[in-house]
Protein backbone atom coordinates (compact mmCIF):
# COMPACT_ATOMS: atom_id res chain seq x y z
CA UNK A 1 0.00 0.00 0.00
CA UNK A 2 0.95 3.52 -0.94
CA UNK A 3 1.21 6.85 1.18
CA UNK A 4 -0.87 8.72 -0.60
CA UNK A 5 1.01 11.81 0.62
CA UNK A 6 4.16 11.03 -0.52
CA UNK A 7 3.37 8.00 -3.17
CA UNK A 8 5.87 6.20 -1.51
CA UNK A 9 5.75 2.58 -0.23
CA UNK A 10 4.26 3.13 3.78
CA UNK A 11 6.79 1.58 6.51
CA UNK A 12 6.08 -1.71 6.43
CA UNK A 13 6.32 -2.29 3.02
CA UNK A 14 9.18 -0.14 2.08
CA UNK A 15 11.97 -2.35 0.68
CA UNK A 16 14.25 -0.27 3.01
CA UNK A 17 12.66 -0.98 6.30
CA UNK A 18 12.29 -5.16 5.08
CA UNK A 19 15.74 -5.21 4.39
CA UNK A 20 16.36 -3.47 8.17
CA UNK A 21 14.25 -6.43 9.38
CA UNK A 22 16.27 -9.08 7.33
CA UNK A 23 19.25 -7.55 8.73
CA UNK A 24 17.54 -7.83 12.51
CA UNK A 25 17.15 -11.73 11.94
CA UNK A 26 20.99 -11.57 10.78
CA UNK A 27 22.11 -10.46 14.14
CA UNK A 28 19.86 -12.61 15.87
CA UNK A 29 21.90 -16.01 13.92
CA UNK A 30 25.04 -14.15 14.77
CA UNK A 31 24.75 -14.35 18.57
CA UNK A 32 23.29 -10.60 18.71
CA UNK A 33 19.81 -11.72 21.17
CA UNK A 34 19.22 -10.00 24.49
CA UNK A 35 15.45 -10.47 24.89
CA UNK A 36 13.92 -7.75 23.21
CA UNK A 37 17.26 -5.53 23.78
CA UNK A 38 19.15 -3.77 20.74
CA UNK A 39 18.11 -2.00 17.44
CA UNK A 40 18.86 -1.84 14.30
CA UNK A 41 17.65 1.67 12.28
CA UNK A 42 18.36 2.83 8.48
CA UNK A 43 17.28 5.83 6.09
CA UNK A 44 18.01 6.95 2.78
CA UNK A 45 21.04 9.09 1.96
CA UNK A 46 20.55 13.06 3.88
CA UNK A 47 17.20 12.07 5.26
CA UNK A 48 15.89 13.30 8.22
CA UNK A 49 13.59 10.28 9.11
CA UNK A 50 14.35 7.00 9.22
CA UNK A 51 12.62 3.87 10.77
CA UNK A 52 13.87 1.43 14.08
CA UNK A 53 13.07 -1.69 15.18
CA UNK A 54 10.34 -1.21 17.79
CA UNK A 55 10.97 -1.82 21.67
CA UNK A 56 8.75 -4.63 22.13
CA UNK A 57 10.79 -7.04 19.90
CA UNK A 58 13.93 -8.62 19.72
CA UNK A 59 15.69 -9.40 16.53
CA UNK A 60 14.91 -13.03 16.73
CA UNK A 61 11.29 -12.35 16.01
CA UNK A 62 11.33 -8.60 13.99
CA UNK A 63 9.29 -8.29 11.10
CA UNK A 64 9.02 -5.11 8.98
CA UNK A 65 5.51 -4.30 10.89
CA UNK A 66 7.70 -4.17 14.23
CA UNK A 67 9.56 -1.10 12.38
CA UNK A 68 8.30 2.68 13.50
CA UNK A 69 9.79 5.79 12.21
CA UNK A 70 11.77 8.37 13.89
CA UNK A 71 13.60 12.02 13.17
CA UNK A 72 17.08 12.80 13.49
CA UNK A 73 15.87 15.70 15.48
CA UNK A 74 15.73 15.13 18.97
CA UNK A 75 12.97 17.26 20.00
CA UNK A 76 10.77 15.35 17.54
CA UNK A 77 8.01 12.94 19.87
CA UNK A 78 8.96 10.22 19.29
CA UNK A 79 6.78 7.21 18.27
CA UNK A 80 4.45 5.66 21.54
CA UNK A 81 6.88 2.32 20.25
CA UNK A 82 10.36 3.92 19.87
CA UNK A 83 12.87 2.36 21.60
CA UNK A 84 14.06 4.73 24.92
CA UNK A 85 17.68 4.47 23.03
CA UNK A 86 16.48 6.15 20.05
CA UNK A 87 18.54 9.45 21.28
CA UNK A 88 21.78 6.68 20.18
CA UNK A 89 20.33 6.64 16.63
CA UNK A 90 19.26 10.48 16.46
CA UNK A 91 22.56 11.87 17.08
CA UNK A 92 24.83 8.90 14.99
CA UNK A 93 23.05 10.53 12.01
CA UNK A 94 23.26 13.72 12.99
CA UNK A 95 26.83 13.82 13.54
CA UNK A 96 27.47 11.56 10.83
CA UNK A 97 25.77 12.03 7.03
CA UNK A 98 27.76 9.35 5.24
CA UNK A 99 25.75 7.07 8.33
CA UNK A 100 22.49 5.03 6.81
CA UNK A 101 21.98 2.31 9.58
CA UNK A 102 22.91 2.07 12.83
CA UNK A 103 22.98 -1.07 14.71
CA UNK A 104 23.11 -0.97 19.14
CA UNK A 105 23.17 -4.79 20.65
CA UNK A 106 24.61 -6.80 23.51
CA UNK A 107 26.21 -9.16 22.08
CA UNK A 108 28.39 -11.58 24.69
CA UNK A 109 31.96 -11.21 22.97
CA UNK A 110 31.65 -7.59 22.25
CA UNK A 111 30.61 -6.61 25.50
CA UNK A 112 32.73 -8.69 27.42
CA UNK A 113 35.91 -7.32 25.27
CA UNK A 114 35.01 -3.60 25.51
CA UNK A 115 35.10 -4.19 29.53
CA UNK A 116 38.76 -5.20 28.82
CA UNK A 117 39.27 -2.12 27.44
CA UNK A 118 41.96 -4.15 24.82
CA UNK A 119 42.13 -2.50 21.70
CA UNK A 120 41.24 -4.62 18.44
CA UNK A 121 44.56 -6.24 16.54
CA UNK A 122 44.22 -7.32 13.43
CA UNK A 123 44.40 -11.43 14.30
CA UNK A 124 41.73 -12.50 11.69
CA UNK A 125 40.30 -10.89 8.57
CA UNK A 126 37.55 -9.16 10.93
CA UNK A 127 40.09 -7.89 13.24
CA UNK A 128 42.30 -6.24 10.13
CA UNK A 129 38.98 -4.56 9.31
CA UNK A 130 38.27 -2.86 12.78
CA UNK A 131 41.75 -2.18 13.97
CA UNK A 132 41.80 1.83 14.89
CA UNK A 133 38.04 1.41 13.69
CA UNK A 134 36.31 1.22 17.35
CA UNK A 135 36.49 3.44 20.23
CA UNK A 136 35.59 2.95 23.84
CA UNK A 137 33.24 5.28 25.37
CA UNK A 138 33.36 5.27 29.52
CA UNK A 139 31.74 8.46 30.82
CA UNK A 140 28.43 5.92 31.94
CA UNK A 141 27.78 2.14 31.43
CA UNK A 142 23.78 2.90 31.80
CA UNK A 143 20.93 3.08 29.24
CA UNK A 144 21.56 5.92 27.12
CA UNK A 145 18.05 8.02 27.24
CA UNK A 146 19.77 11.35 26.74
CA UNK A 147 20.76 12.84 23.88
CA UNK A 148 23.44 14.87 25.10
CA UNK A 149 25.41 11.36 26.30
CA UNK A 150 24.34 10.16 23.00
CA UNK A 151 26.45 12.73 21.43
CA UNK A 152 29.15 12.52 23.57
CA UNK A 153 28.74 8.93 21.99
CA UNK A 154 28.99 10.18 18.71
CA UNK A 155 31.83 11.93 18.94
CA UNK A 156 33.90 9.12 20.70
CA UNK A 157 32.94 7.15 17.29
CA UNK A 158 34.54 9.94 15.44
CA UNK A 159 34.92 8.80 11.65
CA UNK A 160 35.16 5.14 12.78
CA UNK A 161 32.79 2.13 12.47
CA UNK A 162 32.18 1.40 15.99
CA UNK A 163 32.11 2.24 19.81
CA UNK A 164 32.30 -0.43 22.88
CA UNK A 165 29.89 1.28 25.45
CA UNK A 166 31.66 0.05 28.17
CA UNK A 167 29.73 -2.41 30.63
CA UNK A 168 26.72 -1.78 28.42
CA UNK A 169 27.44 -2.96 24.61
CA UNK A 170 28.30 -1.86 21.28
CA UNK A 171 27.23 0.83 18.68
CA UNK A 172 28.21 -0.02 14.87
CA UNK A 173 27.43 2.23 12.18
CA UNK A 174 27.75 1.40 7.99
CA UNK A 175 26.71 3.49 4.86
CA UNK A 176 23.69 0.92 4.46
CA UNK A 177 21.75 -1.85 6.11
CA UNK A 178 24.38 -3.91 4.21
CA UNK A 179 27.48 -3.06 5.70
CA UNK A 180 26.52 -2.18 8.98
CA UNK A 181 24.55 -5.30 9.86
CA UNK A 182 27.57 -6.97 7.99
CA UNK A 183 30.18 -5.05 9.98
CA UNK A 184 28.18 -5.79 13.38
CA UNK A 185 28.78 -9.55 13.12
CA UNK A 186 32.35 -9.19 12.31
CA UNK A 187 32.83 -6.77 15.44
CA UNK A 188 31.27 -10.22 17.61
CA UNK A 189 33.37 -12.78 15.86
CA UNK A 190 36.62 -10.70 15.98
CA UNK A 191 36.07 -10.04 19.76
CA UNK A 192 35.63 -13.20 20.16
CA UNK A 193 38.31 -14.68 18.50
CA UNK A 194 41.15 -11.86 20.22
CA UNK A 195 39.10 -12.98 23.77
CA UNK A 196 40.10 -16.65 22.68
CA UNK A 197 43.81 -15.51 21.77
CA UNK A 198 43.87 -13.56 24.51
CA UNK A 199 42.25 -16.48 27.44
CA UNK A 200 45.71 -18.84 26.17
CA UNK A 201 48.03 -16.26 28.22
CA UNK A 202 50.66 -16.39 24.94
CA UNK A 203 51.35 -14.45 22.44
CA UNK A 204 50.12 -14.40 19.04
CA UNK A 205 50.72 -13.09 15.65
CA UNK A 206 48.89 -10.16 13.63
CA UNK A 207 48.72 -8.92 10.37
CA UNK A 208 51.17 -6.67 9.32
CA UNK A 209 49.63 -2.97 8.61
CA UNK A 210 50.70 -3.74 4.53
CA UNK A 211 48.58 -6.85 4.84
CA UNK A 212 45.51 -4.95 6.91
CA UNK A 213 45.31 -2.88 3.74
CA UNK A 214 45.09 -5.33 1.13
CA UNK A 215 42.46 -6.94 3.00
CA UNK A 216 40.51 -4.08 3.68
CA UNK A 217 40.81 -3.35 -0.14
CA UNK A 218 39.74 -6.89 -1.22
CA UNK A 219 37.94 -8.97 1.77
CA UNK A 220 35.96 -5.78 2.69
CA UNK A 221 35.03 -4.02 -0.59
CA UNK A 222 31.43 -3.79 -1.34
CA UNK A 223 31.24 -6.29 -3.76
CA UNK A 224 32.30 -8.74 -0.70
CA UNK A 225 29.84 -6.89 1.59
CA UNK A 226 26.88 -7.82 -0.57
CA UNK A 227 28.38 -12.27 -0.74
CA UNK A 228 28.29 -12.13 2.93
CA UNK A 229 25.42 -10.16 3.15
CA UNK A 230 23.28 -12.64 0.84
CA UNK A 231 24.64 -15.89 2.89
CA UNK A 232 23.34 -14.62 5.78
CA UNK A 233 19.85 -13.81 4.02
CA UNK A 234 19.71 -16.96 2.44
CA UNK A 235 20.67 -18.35 6.02
CA UNK A 236 17.88 -16.52 7.48
CA UNK A 237 15.62 -18.10 4.62
CA UNK A 238 16.42 -21.68 5.46
CA UNK A 239 15.07 -20.73 9.34
CA UNK A 240 12.61 -18.41 8.92
CA UNK A 241 10.99 -19.17 5.13
CA UNK A 242 8.42 -16.62 5.88
CA UNK A 243 11.12 -14.00 5.58
CA UNK A 244 10.79 -14.71 2.19
CA UNK A 245 7.48 -13.10 1.57
CA UNK A 246 8.07 -10.04 3.65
Amino acid sequence: MLDRKSARPSVHNDPLTIQAALGARMLSAGGHDDFNQGQVSCRRPGSADFVIKGALVGFDEATPQDFVPGQVDPLAPPHRLAPPEIPLHQAAYEARPDVNCVVHSHSPAALVFGALREALVPLSHEGALLHGETHHFTLTSNTVLDIGVARAIATTLSSGIGVFLVNHGSLVVGKSVRQAVVFALMLERACRLQLDALATGREFSTSTMVDVEAKREFVFADLSIRAYWEHARRRVLRTTPEAGEW
